[in-house]
């Protein structure tokens, strides 16, 4: 594999010549560790669904083509400008003279990113059904990316929200960047809007971003309870569910195989390469990947070997099946037994429950609850927030109250999102408590 001239782009997209046709994103870049799951996040964060792909690399430079579609469900038009911009930020830049870019970084040759700045906008309106939804699609439009979100509703229906947000375009310290921030979420807000600033959050405020409210051991117990998954894959024992993850070292002199067969949900291959990152697995040489969307079932493959060859996996509706041939991070096999059975358990944990919701009483209220495990990298998963104000704003359901925090749970850091329903919610029959559960839940796992 040749690494290409200076002329060629590092991304390209090109639109199908007809309407249904899937898009082809293709980008040739240095390889780094990580960045098929930084690809995945970023594809995942713009509402996309890839068809089908193809992944090379040599271990120095990669070369990836994503056939992609847009998700249908709520979300605005895909910014495809806007998605080559982002996509071109996460390739690695090649390093002069054929030097390794890894190596010019851990000689601390290369500057690592900075921590983006925080900013803190708190606004107070008259409340009405699906605001919060509203203002959460605009920001997310923006590239304005929630870190903390604390909403508080009065009694005479005023509700006042604290948003602590960082900028991807690292421009909203600027008046025209502010300026157009207030333009668009006027536009939501409406004439009921009292007050509405953007300013730099101080230490003292970003200190509330490490600052949440405990969770009680009973709702420890039911969200992050290991026995609830093993019940949970038990009840869930039909052919379009049932979760497989085996390793073979029999079938190459050099990898180790991992073997996966699964249902499907919304950023399933993230949430493999963001565990095989996680692990410090390195995925290499060659990886194709193929799906198929049918109504509720993706059938996807993915075949990565040390060579250029792919393996067709036929699948039932809604079953996946991925093989993955994988190196440590030293570059040998995965051959202790222990390392080997932490990775599977790991790997399955992941994959039947990326995502865990519950609706419990709090006081007054009914407190929906929403966690999904923060990278090691500390990214926490893309769109949730806008997904669960999108379900809730389906089910004409009112947030009296919210917030988005942090816990450590067993030496792993969880990203939590609380949402009051109302004083009145408390009493809700077992059927409707089902059908808030339910339908959050298939928002976030991309189920119709």
């Amino acid at each position: 594999m040749g690494i290409p001239s200076p002329s060629d782009e590092v991304v390209q997209i090109v639109h199908g010549d007809s309407a249904g046709d899937p898009t082809v994103v293709t980008v040739s870049c240095p390889d780094k560790t990580g960045l098929g799951c930084d690809l995945c996040r970023l594809v995942l964060l713009f509402g996309l669904n890839v068809l089908k792909g193809d992944m090379s690399t040599d271990g120095r430079w990669c070369y990836i083509v994503l056939w992609v579609a847009a998700s249908r469900r709520g979300r605005p038009p895909v910014a495809w400008d806007l998605l080559k911009e982002r996509l071109v930020d996460l390739c690695p830049v090649p390093a002069p003279f054929g030097v390794d870019s890894a190596y010019l970084a851990a000689a601390g040759l290369q500057e690592p990113a900075g921590e983006p700045q925080v900013f803190l906008l708190k606004f107070c309106c008259y409340d009405r059904m699906g605001l919060l939804h509203d203002v959460t699609c605009v920001l997310c439009e923006m590239e304005l990316t929630i870190r903390r979100v604390k909403v508080s509703t009065t009694p005479d229906g005023r509700v006042m929200d604290l948003f602590f947000i960082t900028d991807a375009r690292e421009l909203l310290h600027t008046k025209s960047r502010r300026e157009e921030a207030y333009e668009k979420l006027q536009s939501v807000l409406g004439d009921s809007v009292t007050s509405c600033e953007i300013e730099s959050a101080t230490e003292d405020m970003s200190s509330c971003l490490q600052a949440s409210a405990l969770l009680s051991p009973l709702v420890l117990e039911q969200m992050f309870s290991e026995v609830d998954v093993i019940e949970e894959q038990s009840s869930r024992s039909r052919s379009d569910s049932r979760l497989s993850v085996t390793m073979d070292n029999s079938l190459s002199p050099a990898h180790t195989l991992i073997q996966i067969q699964c249902g499907d949900h919304k950023g399933l291959l993230y949430d493999i390469m963001r565990t095989v990152k996680d692990c410090n697995i390195q995925v290499i040489q060659y990886i194709e990947v193929h799906f198929c969307f049918i109504s509720l079932g993706d059938v996807f493959r993915l075949v990565c070997c040390q060579i250029s060859y792919g393996r067709f996996y036929a699948g039932q509706k809604g079953r996946c099946e991925v093989d993955l041939f994988a190196v440590q991070s030293d570059g040998k096999k995965i051959l202790d037994q222990q390392k080997q059975r932490t990775m599977c358990s790991r790997l399955r944990t992941e994959l039947l429950r990326p995502l865990r919701v519950a609706l419990v009483n709090r006081g007054p209220d009914a407190e929906l609850l929403v966690a999904n495990p923060v990278e090691v990298s500390g990214k926490g998963r893309p769109l949730v927030f806008y997904d669960i104000t999108l379900a809730l704003k389906n089910l004409h359901r009112r947030v009296f109250l919210a917030e988005i925090g942090r816990h450590v749970v067993d030496d792993r850091e969880w990203e939590v999102y609380r949402v009051h329903l109302g004083e009145d919610d408390h009493e809700l029959s077992c059927s409707v408590r089902s059908k808030i559960v339910d339908g959050v839940t298939n928002m976030l796992m991309g189920w119709d």
